[in-house]
């Protein structure tokens, strides 16, 4: 095991948002677990800036619809498979390298009944286990930031995407680059790999076949929502700390701190890019 995949399952496998987490929320909310609709996973399992209306913004780039194949590079608990099968009537395979996020992800989805139309499989989105030309759009979300090689799982979707295929993604940007410590750190609690500015991420997307169509700065409009989920983060810790449970990885709130105090300065954002093969 690579020491950057070993970091991505540290990271994840003490992640805030587990499957365990979100049902145990559901089951304290509703009294029971019986008759889960996909629904009534959406305000625990989009664990994406933005919540759904992020992802409708990468469906309709990518040109989702009833029917379409799609992809979801670092598909995590699977939350956006099922939201994109569920409200479009879309066949989606998420790609996840993490094997307790897979197990999550499938059983998530087992309960909500979308296990036909939305499948979370264990792979690498450097060498994806989907055939050439086998999908309509590849989607993902602030996800390439922890890729050890984002242009090899860029020229992956190029691959699997069929001829006029959409490639729709958000991810973290540097708008300056980072000083050796706020990189370390960044690395340390988040397995963060180095990060590149829009035009260069734009020329990558580029150089691996992609006609890049539009690329969104999205710095100011993820401001607020990483403050409030900071709070929200804050909020948890202090409420297992008064319960005498774990209050979840330190480094992971120490760079989380540190990346929205970037983000504020600028000095770190976001992009959304939407590219046609």
């Amino acid at each position: 095991m690579s020491d950057a995949t070993s970091q991505v399952h540290f990271f994840y496998n003490r992640h805030p948002i587990s499957c365990d987490i979100i049902l145990a929320k559901l089951r304290a909310s509703r009294g029971h677990l019986d008759g889960l609709r996909p629904e009534d996973l959406f305000p625990h399992d989009q664990d994406h800036y933005g919540g759904l209306k992020a992802t409708d913004e990468l469906a309709r780039g990518a040109q989702i619809e009833r029917g379409s194949r799609v992809a979801d590079f670092c598909a995590g608990l699977g939350g956006t498979v099922r939201y994109l099968a569920h409200k479009y009537g879309a066949d989606v395979t998420g790609i996840e390298l993490t094997p307790a996020r897979v197990l999550g992800a499938q059983e998530l989805t087992r309960r909500v009944g979308l296990h036909d139309a939305a499948r979370i499989v264990e792979g690498n989105v450097m060498d994806v286990p989907l055939p050439d030309a086998s999908v309509d759009a590849v989607i993902s979300q602030e996800a390439f930031c922890h890729v050890p090689d984002v242009k090899r799982a860029v020229a992956e979707a190029f691959r699997i995407l069929r001829a006029d295929g959409q490639l729709a993604f958000t991810d973290w940007i540097a708008n300056q680059p980072l000083s050796a410590p706020d990189a370390q750190l960044m690395w340390d609690g988040m397995a963060i790999q180095p990060l590149r500015s829009i035009p260069d991420y734009c020329s990558l997307v580029e150089s691996a076949g992609f006609t890049v169509i539009s690329a969104t700065d999205l710095t100011d409009e993820w401001g607020p929502i990483l403050k409030e989920r900071l709070a929200m983060y804050q909020r948890l810790r202090e409420e297992a700390r008064q319960a005498g449970t774990p209050m979840g990885h330190d480094a992971f709130h120490e760079s989380y701190i540190r990346f929205v105090e970037l983000i504020q300065e600028r000095k770190m954002g976001g992009v959304r890019i939407v590219a046609a093969k």
